[in-house]
């Protein structure tokens, strides 16, 4: 596929809306005064978030969060001071490429399973969850939503929108490179880059190669592409997996069942807790291994409320509870705080090492590396480690994540380059929205500084 007309904006995304591990602590974000909300332009997003504190470091993304949720820090329901109107006119042409349907991740995320974030934070503008869910008679889970029921939310809004002519799926980007034009048709110079977006589509026939240009690129590929690994001997051995679905998906052919010797779930953070949750489920023996010790006060676990969620809490207990008593009061659950993997053994075995020293060796069915993930970037030159706030460290949403204009998001190591998200830094869904009208705001600004 060779694009005629040239998108002023081409969206490399995994997701339509890219999503973080939920809610973190922090202050109320003051709302802006009502007076530079009447007098500045709607694009004075530096105007109009200046001074505003919260529990995020974009300005912007507390700007507009502050605008669509005055109180949701405290628990209140204040309908949003915002009004949504569709004006045409200022639309700019663009183009999302992504693998999977719009949704993307979500798509990939067992049905069942209760979103982290609270399901009015999940939300796109003019189309509240709640309201979308009490149409499809759905309801929503202590304030939370299952992935399935969000997955489908965001196919319906991008149909509900007519925004489907813009979204590519099976798009998988694998080339991202830009110049400068020499001279217009006019023969005048133009200094602003230009964009070769390269990569093929899947389709049921094969492999359909394409190559598009655009004015601007914006990253929103969130950060699940490529899983955290080990890096110990035996990783890649069959029955090692870095991906939740590997357990989804041997439960439900038979392979795993109550019999079975226990599943290995390594990590401590939500992923393999939503692991330990799933198997207990359907009462398959578990062996819940991580570093940290349980009282750890950087565990995710002790800044997520306990009325909210319950069931994080009851991971957290049992992996507790198990380091103090031995053998375990959880049937079936059994938990090795302080063990470091050595390597794994072809007959389905796992080696560690506790904090004594001593070396232990267990049978295990299936094991679940469940450690984090990283964005991947290999499109870009040098994997995009050259954007980041340090190049010569690793890129790293939550430590090292690409360097943007606070107001713009767009790089600024590259003009006509923007990240959104995690990428960004934005690593909370609720926050995610406010980096997309910064991105906008500047791209409608270069719309409107053009020529006649």
């Amino acid at each position: 596929m060779r694009a005629s007309n040239r998108p002023q904006c081409a969206y490399l995304s995994e997701t339509l809306q890219c999503h973080g591990n939920g809610p973190t602590l922090g202050r109320r974000p003051r709302p802006p005064p009502a007076a530079p909300l009447t007098r500045a332009p709607l694009q004075d997003l530096d105007h109009l978030s200046e001074g505003l504190e919260g529990r995020s470091q974009s300005p912007v993304a507390l700007l507009f969060d502050a605008l669509l949720r005055p109180d949701t820090d405290f628990g209140g329901t204040m309908k949003s001071v915002l009004t949504w109107k569709h004006q045409k006119e200022h639309a700019i042409p663009h183009v999302v490429l992504g693998r999977n349907l719009p949704g993307g991740a979500w798509h990939s995320i067992e049905g069942s399973m209760v979103t982290l974030s609270q399901g009015q934070w999940m939300g796109l503008p003019d189309l509240e969850v709640k309201d979308w869910m009490q149409k499809k008679r759905r309801g929503l889970r202590n304030s939370r939503a299952t992935a399935g029921d969000i997955a489908h939310y965001y196919r319906d809004y991008v149909v509900k929108k007519g925004l489907g002519h813009n979204f590519v799926s099976g798009a998988v980007v694998t080339a991202v490179e830009w110049g400068t034009p020499n001279a217009n048709s006019c023969g005048a110079q133009d200094s602003s880059p230009l964009f070769q977006v390269s990569g093929f589509l899947s389709r049921d026939q094969g492999r359909q190669p394409f190559s598009l240009w655009a004015r601007n690129v914006v990253l929103a590929t969130g950060t699940f592409d490529s899983p955290a690994r080990l890096g110990i001997p035996g990783e890649a051995l069959p029955f090692v997996h870095h991906e939740l679905s590997a357990l989804e998906a041997a439960t439900r052919v038979g392979a795993l069942t109550p019999a079975s010797d226990p599943v290995l779930i390594i990590g401590a953070g939500l992923s393999a807790a939503d692991a330990v949750l799933y198997a207990r489920h359907y009462n398959i023996p578990v062996i819940h291994a991580f570093r940290r010790a349980v009282d750890d006060p950087g565990l995710v676990f002790n800044q997520l409320p306990k009325m909210l969620y319950p069931e994080y809490h009851k991971v957290h207990q049992m992996m507790r509870e198990q380091s103090i008593l031995s053998p375990s009061p959880y049937e079936g659950y059994r938990s090795l705080p302080g063990h470091r993997l050595l390597c794994f053994k072809e007959d389905c075995q796992a080696v560690f090492q506790d904090l004594k020293g001593v070396e232990k060796v267990f049978e295990v069915s299936l094991v679940l590396v469940l450690i984090g993930s990283h964005p991947d970037l290999s499109f870009l030159p040098g994997a995009g480690a050259d954007f980041a706030v340090d190049p010569d460290q690793p890129l790293s949403t939550k430590r090292n994540p690409i360097d943007v204009d606070p107001f713009t998001y767009q790089s600024t190591r590259q003009e006509g380059l923007y990240a959104m998200g995690p990428l960004a830094g934005d690593n909370f869904v609720r926050f995610v929205q406010g980096g997309a009208l910064a991105v906008a705001s500047s791209l409608l600004r270069k719309e409107t500084r053009k020529p006649p």
